[in-house]
């Protein structure tokens, strides 16, 4: 499916005589004081699911497309499920929604600000206020 995907998009860049659109290249990213060094898809969903509280998600607005992309690959849900997830914990009290940005910038400075912060962007957003920990495929 992917590459059929991607062979589409090559096809409709070449008739429209412009490069394809590709995806971002994600990454999933914590401050550099913090001690992990590495994480796996799994573990970081756990923390945009509200199932562990050991770090604090730093989430993008609604209508933000990487936060799309973010959740199809990495939460493997849609953003009707996590938004009903995080309603469901927000009401019951056993979570409070991650604070939500609309620009990596501002997800990039909400990280730098908090050692237990977790965020994710565009691997071409990174800079040294934030440290990769996780590159999603």
């Amino acid at each position: 499916m992917k590459k059929t995907f991607a062979l589409m998009m090559v096809a409709a860049g070449l008739a429209m005589g412009s490069a394809p659109v590709m995806a971002a290249e994600l990454v999933v990213v914590v401050n550099p004081k913090n001690p992990a060094t590495r994480m796996f898809s799994e573990q970081a969903a756990q923390f945009f699911l509200g199932k562990s509280t050991v770090f604090k998600p730093v989430e993008y607005e609604d209508g933000v497309a990487i936060r799309n992309e973010f959740y199809a690959k990495v939460l493997q849900k849609d953003a009707a499920q996590v938004k009903s997830i995080w309603s469901k914990l927000v009401f019951t009290g056993k979570g409070t929604a991650p604070k939500e940005f609309k620009t990596a910038a501002e997800v990039k400075k909400a990280i730098a600000a908090d050692v237990s912060a977790i965020g994710y962007m565009d691997k071409s957003a990174v800079d040294d206020s934030v440290k990769v920990i996780l590159t999603v495929q």
